[in-house]
């Protein structure tokens, strides 16, 4: 499992993690939820929401609760809520109801 999300840092930007920590250490990042064509999109030639893969997004709202400590994601509580807000911000732009995790957060 670690060697892919070393690859998964190394293949995508800073902006398709929900956390990212410190912008010059990809190990600080965490929870990726764009896919690849996320650089077309921050080069402007496309709709960031179109590269939202909902698959991540999902895992990456279950590491976000309290209730799965096995696999919540180790970030400070400011981290948690500001990923929580930035994921809630996907679900709205894309008319999907909230998780209920992130309606608790968010």
């Amino acid at each position: 499992m670690a060697r892919r999300t070393v690859r998964i840092k190394d293949s995508l930007p800073r902006e398709a993690f929900a956390i990212t920590g410190e912008p010059e250490k990809p190990e600080t990042w965490r929870l990726p939820h764009h896919k690849k064509s996320i650089r077309r999109a921050l080069r402007g030639t496309m709709d960031i929401e179109l590269t939202v893969d909902w698959s991540q997004v999902v895992e990456a709202v279950s590491r976000l609760s309290p209730l799965n400590p096995g696999k919540r994601v180790p970030a400070s509580p400011e981290e948690i809520l500001g990923a929580a807000l930035h994921l809630a911000g996907h679900y709205r732009k894309a008319n999907r109801p909230l998780p209920d995790i992130l309606a608790a957060l968010a």
